[in-house]
């Protein structure tokens, strides 16, 4: 399965109200980091059917992430039954981020 884009509009409806958990990350065009863990999440979104890959342009949408208190990019926030359950700041390896998904799911 493919990541999502999210915006601020749909963000109640594919990550608050979701069937599956949702890892949303916060990210923007200019960021490099940012650019690093993409498409490591594109994979665990492939390897990974039971949760759900959401991505946030804070440039495009910066209301979400003031409502979150999002200071740096990349963030990854872990919501699962619409509560925010974990978070997740800076680029890292897949290995962390699964292991970070396992631990919060």
């Amino acid at each position: 399965m493919a990541t999502v884009n999210v915006t601020d509009e749909n963000f109640e409806a594919e990550v608050i109200k979701a069937g599956k958990p949702v890892i949303v990350d916060f990210w923007a065009e200019w960021c490099g980091p940012c650019k690093q863990i993409g498409p490591i999440l594109e994979e665990i979104s492939n390897e990974m059917s039971d949760i759900v890959i959401a991505k946030h342009n804070i440039d495009n949408e910066p209301n979400t992430p003031t409502k979150y208190g999002i200071r740096g990019i990349p963030t990854m926030l872990l919501f699962s039954g619409g509560e925010l359950k974990a978070t997740k700041v800076g680029a890292t390896t897949k290995s962390n981020i699964v292991s970070w998904i396992k631990e919060n799911t």
